[in-house]
C-alpha cells in the first residue's frame, strides 16, 4: 500500500532535503584542501534516487548538477545488482555524464533495511587532474589523454573497505596528491552527513513517508513547467552561434546549430546540423549542453522553483553522434563550460523568437579558466593557481545588465579568487581588478562590462594556460542592441606586451618572476537600441568611466559637453545621423550551401564589393545581419561580383532571422583581434 502525505509533511520533508545538501555544502568548505572549492564554491551537491533522478540541490553549480542524473545512470548501469551498503563510486568521465575531467564525482549510495534509498552525492572542481599542463587546463589539446587521468565509474570504497590500488593509482597521477587526498575526504565526510540527516528522516517520517514525498515533489515541479511552456507559443524556432577552435593554429570555428519544437507542454531540442566534433577542447556531451538548455529555460520562465529532475521531464534532447555537443572518444571535452554557455546562447536566440521580453542579451559566453602552475620555493612545494574572471550579464527589459558578477548558469561559485588566499598560498601577486570600459553591449539597456584582472609571478618560473571563448566572436545583443568586448588573455614583461596568436586558448606558456598575467573576461550583451538609451544614463555612465565620450557619440549618439552636460540638440542630430547610416540590404532566397571551413563551418554571406564597403568590411571579415526577430544571425563575407546589393540567405537563415524574400535586413562588422585570420586566408 502506497503511503500518502498532507501538504504540510509534504513541504517540511522536500525543505529537510535541501537543508541536507546545504550541510554538505557546509562540511566541505569548512574541510576541503583546495581555495577552488573553499574560496571559489566551485563545487556541487545533490541527492539522488535509485532511478537517478535528482530530487534535492540547492545554491549549487547548475553546470554541475544538471548533468550529474547522466553520471549516475551510468555508474548504475556499470554496477547494476552490484551496489551494496558501504560501496563509494567514483567518476569523471566526460564521456559519461562528466563535465571536464576536473570535475570529479563521488556517489554515496545509502541503503534502509537492505533496500537502496538515496544517493547523496558530490561534484568537486580538483585544480588538478594531471595531464599536459598544471591545472589540467589546455586550451589547444588534441586529445582527451592530455587533459589528465580518465576515471570511469569505479568504487573507491567497496563494504565500507578503502579500496587502497585506487586510491593509489589516482594520487600517482595528480601534480597535488595531498590536497586531492584532503579534498576527497571532503567529499566523503559531507556524504557520510548527508546518511545520517537522512536516517534522522527515516526514523522520523518513515522511510515510505520520506520516499513518497520525493516522488510528489518531482510530479509537481513537472506539473509547474508544464503549466509555463504550455504557456507559450506553439511552433518551431531555430538559432546558431559558434565556439572558437584552433587547427594547428588557425583559426576555425565550430557551428552550434538549434531547433526548438514547442508543442503543447513540451518541448524537444535538437542540435541537428551542429558540427561534427573536433579535435580541439570544444567537444561536450549531450548532458553539457542539455544543461545549457535547462539553465535556459528554467531561468526564462520559472526562476523562482526548485530545480529537480521533475523540472527536466518535459524537454527531450536530440543531437547528432560524435559531434560538438554529444562527444565520442577520443576526442577533447576541456571545454564543457564553454559548450554549455553556447548552449545558452542558442536556447536565447530561440526563446527571444517566443517571449522577447523575458530574455536578455547574451551572456558573457565563456567559463573562462585560467591557471597557472609552478613551484613555491619559500614553501618547497609545488602549487596550481585557479582563477575564473567573471564577466557581464547581458541588459535585460528592465535594466543594465550587471558587470563583472557570475553567469545564471554558475550558480553560488564566486566572481573571483580571493586575493588574500592567493597572495598567501602562491608566490603570486594581484596587481589589480577593474572593470573594462566600454565593454557592455550598448543598447537600451547596457549590457554588464567584463573585468580585468592582473597577477603578478613574484619568484621562480611557471606555466600559463587559460582555455576561453568569446576572444574573437563576441557576445550579442537583442532587439538592436550592440555586442559586448570579447575576452582577451596577454603577458606584460616590463614595458613589452606578449598577445597570443591563438586568442583565449593558450596552453603551458612559460613565464617567469615579475611577468604579469592579464585576464580581461568578456561583457554582456545589450538589449534594445541603444539610441534609445536615455541621455542621462548614458552620461552617468560616462562619469561612472562604465562608457567612454567616444562610445557614447559613436554607440549611443549622446553628445556630453562642459561640465559633464547632455547636449540635447546635438543629441538629437547625431541619433538622426547614425539611424540613418545605418545599412539595410533587401533580402533574396539562395539554397546554396553556406557554410565553409577546414575541420569547422562558419556561415558566410556572399556580398558584392559595394555593399561590403558600406560597411567598412573586407573578405573573411565578421558581420551581423538583423532581422525581425531580436537576435542577429553571425557571418563572414565573402565577395562576390556578381552578387546585386541584396543579402542572399538559405531557409534557415531566413528562419532564424524572421525574414523572407523583399524584407530587409541590417547589416554590421563586428571587429575581430588582428591576430586571427579566417581559415580560407590562411590556407593561401
Amino acid at each position: 500500500m502506497r503511503a500518502t502525505v498532507d501538504r504540510i509533511t509534504l513541504e517540511v520533508v522536500c525543505e529537510a532535503l535541501v537543508a541536507v545538501v546545504r550541510e554538505m555544502r557546509a562540511s566541505i568548505i569548512r574541510a576541503s584542501y583546495s581555495s577552488a572549492i573553499y574560496e571559489l564554491d566551485d563545487f556541487s551537491c545533490a541527492l539522488f534516487d535509485p532511478q537517478a533522478q535528482m530530487v534535492a540541490q540547492s545554491e549549487d553549480h547548475p553546470g554541475h548538477v544538471m548533468p550529474m542524473p547522466w553520471s549516475v545512470k551510468c555508474a548504475m548501469e556499470d554496477f547494476a545488482g552490484d551496489i551494496k551498503p558501504g560501496d563509494l563510486i567514483l567518476l569523471n568521465d566526460a564521456y559519461r555524464g562528466g563535465t571536464h575531467l576536473n570535475d570529479v564525482t563521488l556517489l554515496y549510495p545509502v541503503h534502509d533495511a537492505g533496500e537502496l534509498t538515496i544517493f547523496p552525492s558530490v561534484r568537486a572542481h580538483w585544480a588538478d587532474v594531471g595531464g599536459m599542463t598544471p591545472g589540467s587546463y589546455s586550451g589547444l589539446a588534441t586529445s582527451i589523454f592530455q587533459e589528465g587521468l580518465r576515471i570511469p565509474p569505479i568504487k573507491l570504497y567497496e563494504d565500507g573497505r578503502p579500496n587502497r590500488a585506487a586510491h593509489k593509482l589516482i594520487e600517482a597521477n595528480m601534480r597535488l596528491p595531498d590536497e586531492r587526498t584532503g579534498d576527497l575526504e571532503a567529499m566523503v565526510g559531507a556524504c557520510r552527513v548527508a546518511e545520517r540527516r537522512i536516517r534522522e528522516l527515516f526514523a522520523k517520517y518513515g522511510r515510505d513517508v520520506v520516499l513518497v514525498c520525493i516522488r510528489e515533489n518531482l510530479d509537481r515541479s513537472e506539473r509547474r513547467m508544464r503549466e509555463r511552456i504550455r504557456a507559450l507559443p506553439d511552433g518551431v524556432y531555430v538559432a546558431e552561434d559558434y565556439l572558437e577552435y584552433y587547427d594547428e593554429g588557425r583559426f576555425d570555428p565550430v557551428l552550434m546549430r538549434l531547433a526548438l519544437t514547442k508543442r503543447g507542454d513540451s518541448i524537444v531540442a535538437d542540435f541537428a546540423g551542429s558540427n561534427p566534433q573536433v579535435p580541439g577542447v570544444v567537444n561536450s556531451s549531450l548532458a553539457v549542453a542539455g544543461a545549457g538548455v535547462f539553465v535556459a529555460l528554467k531561468s526564462t520562465l520559472d526562476p523562482g522553483g526548485a530545480v529537480n529532475s521533475g523540472v527536466f521531464r518535459p524537454i527531450a534532447l536530440k543531437a547528432p553522434e560524435a559531434s560538438i555537443v554529444d562527444v565520442r572518444p577520443d576526442a577533447p571535452a576541456g571545454a564543457h563550460g564553454e559548450v554549455r554557455k553556447r548552449a545558452v546562447s542558442v536556447m536565447l536566440g530561440c526563446l527571444a523568437q517566443m517571449v522577447p521580453d523575458l530574455v536578455s542579451g547574451d551572456l558573457c559566453g565563456t567559463s573562462f579558466p585560467n591557471s597557472i602552475g609552478g613551484r613555491n620555493r619559500a614553501r618547497d612545494r609545488s602549487y596550481v593557481y585557479v582563477e575564473v574572471p567573471a564577466g557581464g550579464n547581458g541588459g535585460f527589459a528592465e535594466a543594465d545588465g550587471s558587470s563583472a558578477y557570475v553567469n545564471v548558469d554558475f550558480g553560488n561559485i564566486r566572481s573571483i579568487h580571493n586575493a588574500e588566499s592567493i597572495e598567501n598560498e602562491m608566490p603570486l601577486l594581484v596587481e589589480r581588478s577593474a572593470l573594462r570600459t566600454d565593454t557592455g553591449g550598448p543598447g537600451r539597456r547596457r549590457g554588464g562590462l567584463g573585468m580585468r584582472r592582473q597577477v603578478r609571478l613574484l619568484d621562480g618560473e611557471a606555466v600559463y594556460s587559460v582555455l576561453g571563448d568569446r576572444a574573437v566572436i563576441p557576445p550579442f545583443g537583442v532587439g538592436g542592441a550592440g555586442s559586448a568586448g570579447h575576452l582577451s588573455v596577454s603577458i606584460e614583461r616590463g614595458n613589452s606586451e606578449h598577445r597570443f596568436k591563438t586568442p583565449g586558448k593558450v596552453t603551458g606558456h612559460r613565464i617567469r618572476a615579475d611577468d604579469s598575467v592579464v585576464m580581461e573576461s568578456a561583457g554582456g550583451g545589450g538589449y534594445g537600441d541603444p539610441l534609445e538609451r536615455e541621455p542621462d544614463l548614458v552620461r552617468r555612465d560616462v562619469i561612472a568611466g562604465l562608457v567612454s565620450l567616444a562610445q557614447s557619440r559613436t554607440a549611443y549618439g549622446v553628445v556630453i559637453g562642459a561640465g559633464d552636460a547632455v547636449d540635447g540638440a546635438a543629441t538629437a542630430r547625431l541619433r538622426q545621423e547614425l539611424k540613418a547610416a545605418r545599412v539595410h540590404l533587401p533580402v533574396v532566397v539562395d539554397e546554396r550551401d553556406p557554410y565553409e571551413g577546414i575541420k569547422g563551418r562558419h556561415r558566410t554571406l556572399r556580398l558584392s564589393p559595394a555593399s561590403a564597403q558600406r560597411i567598412g568590411a573586407a573578405e573573411g571579415d565578421l558581420i551581423e545581419l538583423l532581422g525581425r526577430h531580436p537576435v542577429p544571425l553571425r557571418a563572414w563575407v565573402k565577395l562576390d561580383p556578381a552578387q546585386q546589393s541584396s543579402a542572399p540567405l538559405d531557409a534557415f537563415a531566413r528562419q532564424a532571422l524572421g525574414v523572407d524574400a523583399g524584407d530587409s535586413v541590417e547589416l554590421r562588422r563586428l571587429d575581430m583581434p588582428a591576430a586571427v585570420r579566417m581559415p580560407a586566408q590562411a590556407a593561401e
